[in-house]
């Protein structure tokens, strides 16, 4: 389980494929500190550390249907990815309840400056079964953007914004984002069950 709060963007310094795996070594800053079998969101996809070569890397692998399901295929040597410990129990929530399960993708369509915030307009497409069970933004909701938790505001249908600060721009993969760049969205967890329970109960 993880909070949202990105800890920051490691880059990626090698990619190999493997039948449908990708096998994805990145470096960051706390990488002595990791373990093998540790979980880390990437992008706000749950990987677990697989080896630890010790020269200040560590490699994780993402199944093809992580990869049909995000844009960990995408990325490049070179890449910045948005990385994250999982959380520590007796810790402050300072972002909201993230899973590490990346529900679908969505595409930058608008970049924009705004009293020293930038603004992200991303448009994604759901069903409307998927949208019945939750898987939509509400106005002042949380939603993961590339494993970051955010604050939706202008929330519609198919797409919604969100306002990232400087720090955030300086921390994450946001600052490379530009119009049709392609993100990771998971949708709030809460809301899912919710909108499952409804569903339930309208059946009986």
């Amino acid at each position: 389980m993880f909070s949202g709060i990105v800890e920051e963007a490691a880059k990626v310094v090698a990619l190999k494929r493997e039948g449908g795996n990708l096998h994805l070594t990145l470096s960051c800053s706390f990488t002595d500190e990791l373990r093998i079998d540790q979980s880390i969101a990437h992008n706000g996809v749950c990987l677990t550390v697989v080896a630890l070569p010790g020269d200040g890397t560590y490699t994780v692998t993402a199944i093809q249907e992580t990869l049909d399901r995000s844009n960990l295929g995408d990325l490049n040597v070179g890449d910045l990815v948005n990385v994250e410990r999982s959380m520590v129990m007796n810790g402050r929530l300072d972002g909201h309840i993230v899973q590490g399960h990346v529900d679908c993708t969505a595409t930058c369509e608008e970049r924009r400056e705004v009293d020293g915030s930038t603004y992200f307009r991303f448009a994604y497409s759901v069903g409307k079964d998927m949208a019945r069970r939750g898987y939509v933004t509400v106005e002042k909701g949380s939603v993961t953007v590339n494993g970051v938790s955010l604050t939706v505001c202008n929330s519609r249908t198919d797409s919604f914004e969100v306002a990232i600060i400087p720090y955030t721009m300086e921390h994450t993969n946001f600052c490379r984002i530009v119009e049709g760049t392609r993100v990771n969205l998971e949708f709030d967890i809460i809301g899912k069950y919710l909108s499952r329970l409804m569903e339930v109960q309208s059946n009986e």
